[in-house]
């Protein structure tokens, strides 16, 4: 590829991968997901949960005793299911098959069952888990809803331009609108073996990979991966995954309107007592302009417009890993949003990281440590 064709060139990662390093697909893939289509969580109060989803822009696509389904204005699937349960905690990622034979594929190369999901939605299934022991579902044939109608981008007077004319800009004081879920980011203390996983059984291709200070050699720490649909684009990242001495959620994504959307859905949830994490800003691997909120049991969730989309020609970038390079404009990555801040939980899970057969050490936890301060 040129570099006049690289989207890379001139930005985080001019130089690509080197000779021999990780290629960022697989040469034959099982199948090729074609998205995200929800992700599974518990909460012991569906109730409170309701409340936050709603104050954060969801629309309930249904409610039954034990399960909240929830959903973004475009058209699709449910963005996000909340099962009632003890305690609050992510359950794993759901990915759409293109195809029933796709599922009938996954199932004969996995050893796996096609199973009927018998709860709203409908469809079928396959239940895999990935190297770090997390529940991942591909579905085909689930109900998919109509686009209801959304927030509308504000027209901007920008320079010469001036569509407003005798008229004053009044964004409204509500919810950001979320449209659709965007991506999901994991960590995992088996970070290359899960990478390969999703690339080989799932088909994804990696935009973007992060090594830290002094051990590109070692190979990458952090891959941002995007569904395989040829020449149509796909977001910049539906998977994010990094090495971390936990395995599991981190955050996950939903894309609104525009600035102002998100701006004022951020001013709304302030005033409802929700905890900012860390934005307004704009992201560099993905570009995404971003807010970051906790929710009452403190899950990290991203509102998020103006991401990039790559079709299948463009190749992985290699940047270092670094809390700087999170980030074009916009306040510093707070230690809350990167986990960094030192508590009795973060010593346990570094120790049992220890002591397991992993990808850490304790010289890659140091470099970690000072990535996240860099």
């Amino acid at each position: 590829m040129s570099y006049d064709a690289d989207p890379h060139r001139g930005l985080h990662s001019e130089d690509g991968a080197l000779r021999g390093e990780h290629p960022g697909r697989a040469a034959d893939p099982v199948v090729k997901a074609v998205d995200l289509a929800w992700l599974e969580f518990v909460k012991p109060d569906l109730d409170r949960a309701e409340t936050f989803a709603r104050d954060f822009g969801f629309g309930v696509a249904e409610r039954t005793p034990d399960a909240l389904y929830l959903r973004g204005s475009r058209s699709g699937t449910h963005a996000l299911v909340i099962r009632r349960g003890a305690g609050s905690r992510f359950l794993g990622p759901v990915f759409q098959a293109a195809d029933a034979a796709d599922l009938e594929r996954l199932a004969t190369a996995t050893g796996r069952d096609v199973t009927a999901i018998t709860e709203y939605g409908g469809g079928r299934a396959v239940d895999l888990t990935d190297p770090s022991g997390l529940p991942v579902r591909v579905v085909h044939g689930v109900l998919e809803h109509a686009e209801v109608p959304g927030q509308l981008p504000l027209s901007i007077n920008a320079g010469t331009a001036v569509p407003r004319v005798n008229a004053v800009q009044r964004p409204v004081r509500e919810p950001a609108q979320v449209q659709r879920l965007g991506h999901v980011v994991l960590s995992s203390r088996v970070f290359l073996r899960a990478l390969d996983w999703y690339l080989e059984h799932l088909g994804l291709i990696v935009s973007d990979f992060l090594f830290l200070d002094g051990q590109r050699r070692r190979g990458p720490t952090m891959a941002f991966l995007r569904c395989d649909r040829g020449s149509v684009p796909a977001d910049h990242h539906t998977l994010a995954l990094h090495l971390g001495p936990e395995n599991g959620y981190v955050h996950s994504a939903y894309q609104v309107t525009d600035l102002d959307a998100l701006a004022a859905g951020g001013a709304y949830l302030a005033e409802r007592g929700y905890r900012r994490s860390w934005g307004v800003g704009r992201h560099i691997q993905g570009s995404q302009i971003f807010d970051y909120w906790r929710d009452p049991d403190r899950l990290l969730f991203e509102h998020f417009t103006d991401g990039d989309m790559f079709d299948r020609s463009v190749e992985p970038g290699w940047a270092t890993m670094a809390a700087s390079g999170l980030v074009q404009w916009g306040p510093p990555a707070t230690r809350d949003f990167l986990g960094a801040a030192p508590s009795a939980a973060l010593l346990r899970q570094v120790l049992q990281a220890l002591r397991e057969d992993n990808e850490l050490d304790p010289r890659r936890l140091a470099a970690l440590a000072r990535a996240m301060r860099s």
